[in-house]
């Protein structure tokens, strides 16, 4: 049973939309981030101040390698994970990705964003952020589920898609 991959921007609602995947379809549902915070015992936002970005991208590597050998899961993946080929391709071998393309500004204004280290900037270094990985979030994708009206419809219509696209 192939996995289920949610990539997208920081805040597009891919931990939300996992569990309630997760809990329609009664799979596992794995927030990458998460996972690596419980397995490190500290936060995201310490991993970078402590060992930075490159410690904390290959603590993603690693996970998704192990990720890539099992079935059934929901996996949310951290906003970053698909801008390194070799997690995202692991993730790939075994799961069908869908992308949550949810409008950069209103992820921006509607989230708080201040418990993540990439979104410190500001507002144009996210949309700028969001300009430079559309591109590879577009390329890894095998589904868009784009500007979603709210996480229930996003989940809805990747759980069609899913079930379509296994049954085929």
């Amino acid at each position: 049973m192939k996995n289920i991959v949610l990539i997208g921007m920081m805040g597009c609602g891919k931990s939300t939309v996992g569990r309630l995947l997760a809990r329609r379809l009664g799979r596992e549902l794995v927030d990458t981030d998460a996972l690596i915070e419980e397995r490190e015992g500290r936060s995201i936002p310490d991993i970078f101040a402590q060992e930075g970005e490159a410690h904390f991208r290959a603590l993603e590597l690693a996970l998704c390698r192990e990720l890539s050998g099992r079935e059934g899961l929901v996996i949310a993946c951290g906003g970053g994970l698909p801008t390194q080929d070799g997690a995202i391709a692991a993730l790939k071998e075994n799961g069908l990705v869908f992308w949550l393309d949810r409008d950069p500004g209103e992820t921006y204004y509607g989230l708080d964003l201040s418990g993540r280290p990439l979104a410190q900037a500001g507002r144009d270094d996210f949309l700028a952020r969001y300009a430079a990985r559309s591109p590879i979030y577009h390329r890894w994708a095998d589904f868009f589920i784009i500007r979603p009206e709210s996480p229930q419809a996003a989940e809805a219509r990747i759980s069609t898609i899913y079930t379509e696209a296994t049954q085929s």
